[in-house]
Order: C-alpha cells, then structure tokens, then sequence
C-alpha cells in the first residue's frame, strides 16, 4: 500500500469515527430533549411550582430571582404559564398530527388501489383542499364548531390530512409495480389485502417521517389560532393567547411576549430536529430522499432508491449476466 493510499484510508477511518461519535451525541441529546417535553406534557408541575392562574401581589414585575420570566398584568408568574401552557399546544400539535396521519393514509391508500373512477374523484378533493391555506381550512373549521384544543385538533388533522392522503396515493402507485405486489395479484390477492399485506408497511417509515416534520407546522398554526382568540381561552396558560395578551405592551414589558415567543420558537426546532433525526435512524445511508412538510405546499417525499422509476430491481439484477474479464 503507498503512502498516499494509506493516508486516504486514516482520512476516511477518522471520518467514520467522527461522525459515530457526532451521531451518538446526536442521539442522546434528542432523547434528552424528548423526554423533557414529554415530561412538561405530562406533568408540569415538576418544573413550575407556582400557580398559573394565582394573581400574586407583583404586577408586571421584571425577570428576577422570585420570578425567572417575571409576572403579568395581574401579578401571575409568567415561567408558570409558559411551562403549563405547553400542554395545550403539545396535545393540540400531536393529537391533529396525528389525526391527519390516519385518515391521510386511509384516503392515499383508497386513491391508489381503488378503481379508477373513484381514485379520480378522492384525489381531485384532495387537490382542490391542497390549493386552500391550512391557515384558512383551520380558521372556517374552527368558526363553524368553535373555539378549544379539541376544536383545533380536528381543524389541523382536516387541514393537514390532504397533504398526507397525495403523498401515500403516489406512493401506492410506484409500489404497485414492483415483484412481489404483482405475484400477490396474480395469485389472487385482493385490493384490500394487497394494500394492508404489502402496500402498508412498505409506508410506515415514510409516514413516520412525514409526521415528525409535520409537527413544527401544526405547533405554529396551533399557536397562530390561539394568537387570534380561536384557541384556548384566558385566563387559562396558552402561548398564543399568552402572546397576544402581552403584545400591547411589549414597550413597557418586554418579557410577556418575549418567553412565550421562544417557548414556539424553541418548540418548532426541536421538532424539525427531531425530524432529521427520525430520517437518520430509519435510513442511516441516506438511500431515501429527504421527506419535509411544508406549510402551504402539502409534502415532498420519495421512496427508497432501490425502487425508484427507472432503476432496475434486485430481479432483474440478478437474471442480468455478468461477463468476467479474462485475464
């Protein structure tokens, strides 16, 4: 082995070893991360033990010692109202996250493997909510069944759902061609069982990506329906009403809005983090193309390369000749 061929070979060892080090690290801090916000769900008291709703005797009183995110108008402890104020965003964000997931894959799955005539009239539904604002879907839900968390959780799996149903019908469609779903036809599989037996789990992971990007969304527009008075209602701790309570007085009390706007902000990237992390585990070579959730223009995902349109599949592989050179 030269002297070049050597030093190109530590390079890469160096490489590997530093991004296994960079990937444990990685790990951990995202569980650690994870298990926090899992924690301010479920039990919040742990890390605020002050009433939220307790109208102390220090009004608008700055970040100090006795109160971390100083108080309001009405002397409540604003640290108190962010931490549990993260339930009803958090529980909103996943409970439509997750709504939308299933009815998403239900109509994709019906869009992909029904007969023609109906996958037409599903999708075209599903094209024309996609050319709608989730902001806008959310906010005429949200006024025809009014206002609370469980309001905006149907609002955001309604307005989140189409997304999900046009990337797993498209998905279904490039699975139907593969091998094994067409021997499983052949030997008379039905549609129904074809699309639960094989069509499902090849979906699982792509579905699971996609919700973990999805989650920063549903956060903000949790929060933007909250901000405009169509979430939960004062007094009770809400970011976005906590938001919009203090944004007539940023001038004079800065922190009001200030924490509140960080808790979202914070939110958001630990959700978007957590996504490329989720992407990592379940594809560690990066054979698959990066699946994020945008906003307003539904999703972009991809399946795995071994099976994308074009490429030859490990059959034919296989029955392809190989010719050795002589030497």
């Amino acid at each position: 082995m030269t002297t070049a061929s050597l030093a190109r070979t530590l390079t890469a060892t160096r490489r590997r070893r530093s991004a296994k080090r960079a990937s444990i690290v990685t790990s951990i801090a995202m569980i650690v991360l994870i298990v926090l916000v899992a924690a301010t769900l479920v039990a919040p008291g742990l890390f605020a033990h002050l009433n939220p709703l307790f109208n102390g005797p220090d009004s608008l009183a700055a970040p100090s010692a006795n109160h971390l995110f100083g108080t309001d108008q009405l002397g409540r402890d604003v640290f108190s109202r962010v931490i549990y104020g993260a339930r009803p965003v958090l529980l909103a964000s996943l409970g439509g996250v997750l709504l939308a997931t299933l009815a998403g894959v239900a109509i994709g799955i019906i869009g992909g493997v029904a007969p023609r005539t109906i996958s037409v009239v599903v999708m075209r539904i599903v094209d024309v909510l996609l050319a709608l604002p989730v902001l806008l879907i959310a906010l005429i839900l949200i006024a025809t069944i009014g206002a609370g968390v469980n309001s905006i959780i149907l609002a955001l799996g309604v307005a989140y759902t189409p997304g999900f149903a046009r990337v797993v019908e498209a998905s279904v469609r490039k699975l139907r061609s593969i091998e094994y779903v067409e021997a499983a036809k052949v030997f008379g599989s039905s549609g129904l069982r074809t699309a639960f037996r094989h069509l499902l789990p090849n979906l699982v992971t792509e579905v699971v990506v996609m919700a973990s990007s999805a989650i920063g969304w549903a956060v903000l527009t949790a929060t933007t329906l909250s901000f405009l008075g169509l979430g939960v209602q004062l007094p009770n701790p809400d970011w976005g009403s906590d938001l919009a309570a203090g944004a007539t007085s940023l001038s004079t009390a800065w922190w009001l809005s200030t924490f509140p706007g960080l808790a979202i902000t914070l939110t958001i990237l630990i959700a978007n983090f957590a996504g490329d992390w989720v992407m990592t585990l379940i594809d560690p070579a990066g054979r698959r193309t990066r699946t994020r959730f945008r906003a307003l223009g539904g999703i972009r995902t991809g399946l795995p390369a071994a099976i994308a349109p074009g490429e030859p599949t490990a059959l034919e592989s296989a029955e392809t000749p190989v010719l050795e050179e002589k030497a």
